[in-house]
């Protein structure tokens, strides 16, 4: 698979052509064995935060149920507000977290086995219903945990920026204009978005 979309990616797109050869294989790997739920919650952790500090609060949530690899639902549901937020975790993503536990207890979260078989658009239509997730956090899961390929979260400041300091100088685009560009990478925008966070880790070109 990722032969075949690197190849795409390089005939229908020179300039992501050059960032390929730069950074190098492609070191995409999803965690499959992770559940629907705990994909979510680290999704929501992860929201507008740096990998550091995000790695850091989820370490903090995770040692509040040292009994489990991770809690599960009703682990959640059964811990106060006030515990959870003591983690690092702020009001809106404690309320994020509740619910995404509530909706898994309630099925509106599927299991592993019936996500992996959900399209992309029904999976994001699912979970957008419940309180604080919107498509970026979905966009994760999707590219994340499932390993879905055409999967491009044009909303994520790292792919705009990337794709910023590849295409236009360092000017941001639009989530419209990333979009627009992207129909060319299609059906392989997961790779893409791969590419672009990792423009941002090499050093300037002269």
């Amino acid at each position: 698979m990722s032969a075949a979309a690197l190849q795409h990616l390089t005939r229908s797109d020179p300039v992501l052509g050059q960032l390929i050869t730069r950074v190098g294989a492609c070191g995409w790997k999803p965690e499959r064995r992770r559940s629907p739920f705990a994909a979510l919650v680290q999704s929501v952790i992860h929201q507008q935060l740096n990998g550091n500090a995000a790695g850091t609060i989820l370490k903090r949530f995770r040692a509040l149920y040292p009994e489990r690899p991770f809690p599960l639902p009703e682990d959640v549901l059964a811990t106060p507000d006030d515990r959870l937020r003591g983690a690092g975790l702020s009001r809106a993503k404690t309320a994020a977290i509740k619910a995404i536990a509530t909706a898994t207890r309630d099925g509106i979260v599927p299991d592993s086995r019936t996500i992996a078989r959900l399209p992309d658009d029904e999976i994001i239509n699912r979970l957008t219903t419940i309180r604080g997730v919107g498509p970026w956090t979905v966009h994760m899961v999707l590219m994340f945990k499932l390993g879905r390929p055409d999967i491009l979260p044009a909303t994520d400041f790292g792919v705009r920026k990337g794709f910023a300091v590849t295409y236009r100088g360092g000017e941001m685009p639009t989530p419209a204009e990333l979009l627009a560009h992207g129909e060319i990478w299609r059906p392989y925008r997961s790779f893409a978005a791969w590419y672009l966070w990792r423009a941002l880790e090499l050093p300037p070109q002269t």
